[in-house]
C-alpha cells in the first residue's frame, strides 16, 4: 500500500526502526475510532518532515503496539509560503487555515486587519481562538498526509506584518482592484514568500500602501472575487504550478 493512502497519526518524536507504541489521544483514536487491527499499516509523523511506516502487531483498547519498518525525512520546498490570513468571523477563519494547509501552506500568521469583524483579544478568548487555528492546521495536515504541519504564529498588526514583508524574499497581497495578475509576477525560486489575504471587508488603502511600501506586490487571482476563507487555497494552487513547489 502506498504512503498516500495510509492513515497518519502525530507523535512528538519519531521512533526508530523496531518496536514502538502509539498511545495517548492518538493511540486511542487509532484503536477505538479508526479501529486499526493487527496487520494494518499506518504512518507516524512528527510534523517536522519525519515519517515512519509501521504495522500494527498488537491492538489494545486505547493503544497500538507497532513494528516500525522504515523512517525517512521529507525536505521543505525551496520556496516556503507564509500565509498572513486576516481574522474572519465565525468558523471561516478555521476553514481558511484548513484549506490552506491542504493546499500546502508552510506557515500561517493571523492578521488583525482594520476591517476585521472578528477581534482576538490578548486574553483567554484570543488564546482559545489561536488554539483552534493551530488544532485545525494539525488535523488538516494529517488529513492531507503531510509530513510538515504548518506553524501558526501569534496574531500580528499591520505594522508587524509590514516588518515580515520586509524580511521575506517576496510578498503578494491579494486584492480585487489590482491590475497585475499573479500569473505575471516574478517569483523567487527559494526563500520565503508572504501571501496576504485580507478580511471580508477588504484591505484598506492605508494598509495597501503600507504593505506595498514594505515591498509587497498587489495582485489579483482572476476575474472573480473570492471569499477570504478560500482565496489563500486558490493562490497556493497557482503558486504550486508557477514554482517548483509541486514538482
Amino acid at each position: 500500500m502506498s504512503e498516500s493512502s495510509l492513515p497518519v497519526f502525530s507523535v512528538e518524536r519519531l521512533p526508530a526502526v523496531g518496536a514502538a507504541t502509539l498511545d495517548g489521544p492518538e493511540g486511542k483514536h487509532a484503536a477505538t475510532v479508526r479501529r486499526l487491527r493487527v496487520g494494518e499499516q499506518l504512518l507516524l509523523s512528527d510534523g517536522q518532515g519525519g515519517l515512519a511506516r509501521c504495522e500494527v502487531v498488537v491492538a489494545a483498547k486505547d493503544s497500538l503496539q507497532l513494528a516500525v519498518s522504515e523512517t525517512w525525512h521529507v525536505p521543505q520546498p525551496g520556496l516556503r509560503v507564509r500565509l498572513a490570513q486576516a481574522l474572519v468571523k465565525g468558523d471561516r477563519g478555521e476553514l481558511a487555515v484548513e484549506l490552506a494547509t491542504e493546499a500546502g501552506v508552510d506557515a500561517v500568521v493571523p492578521w488583525r486587519a482594520a476591517r476585521c469583524v472578528a477581534k482576538w483579544d490578548d486574553g483567554p478568548r484570543g488564546a482559545k481562538a489561536l488554539a483552534r487555528w493551530r488544532s485545525t492546521a494539525a488535523q488538516a495536515a494529517k488529513q492531507a498526509r503531510r509530513a510538515w504541519t504548518p506553524q501558526v504564529d501569534e496574531p500580528v498588526s499591520t505594522k508587524q506584518l509590514a516588518a515580515l514583508v520586509r524580511g521575506a524574499d517576496a510578498a503578494l497581497v491579494l486584492h480585487e482592484s489590482a491590475t497585475t495578475p499573479l500569473s505575471s509576477v516574478d517569483l523567487p525560486a527559494t526563500g520565503e514568500l508572504v501571501l496576504i489575504v485580507g478580511p471580508e471587508g477588504g484591505v484598506t488603502s492605508d494598509e495597501l500602501a503600507a504593505l506595498a511600501e514594505a515591498g509587497a506586490n498587489v495582485v489579483r487571482l482572476g476575474p472573480t472575487v473570492l471569499r477570504a476563507s478560500t482565496a489563500a487555497a486558490v493562490a497556493l494552487g497557482a503558486l504550486g504550478v508557477r514554482t517548483d513547489r509541486w514538482a
